[in-house]
């Protein structure tokens, strides 16, 4: 299992709403680029059943590491504002390079929106 590893996708939809939803992916292949991984998520997002139309047709072009197996979680909802020098994952990285193992929480989230939120983190309900 050195190869493959279970990756949870937190399909991040709106930061102000906490508006999420979380797939699991098994059998993911650590030595493909995260823009390789990017292509599969988007293209399992709009073919799997359950769920809605605005997290399938939404334009996801960032992903961040959210939380390692056994390691602290953050209070966020959502999910953490720090550290994206270290946690943004860089599109011509082998998921392993940017630190992906087994059981790793990832966000995938368009960039611009974050971006926004993270100048103006205010909860909308």
């Amino acid at each position: 299992m050195s190869g493959e590893a279970v990756v949870t996708v937190r399909l991040v939809r709106s930061f102000e709403h906490r508006n999420f939803k979380a797939v699991v992916f098994h059998g993911v292949c650590l030595d493909q680029t995260v823009q390789e991984f990017m292509q599969l998520v988007r293209h399992d997002v709009v073919t799997r059943p359950g769920l809605p139309p605005p997290l399938k047709n939404y334009a996801y072009d960032t992903m961040k590491i959210i939380h390692q197996a056994h390691g602290a979680k953050t209070n966020e909802l959502v999910m953490s504002l720090h550290n994206d020098e270290k946690l943004i994952l860089q599109d011509s990285q082998t998921l392993r390079a940017a630190g992906v193992a087994n059981e790793t929480e990832v966000a995938f989230f368009k960039k611009e929106d974050y971006v926004l939120y993270k100048e103006n983190p205010k909860s909308v309900w």
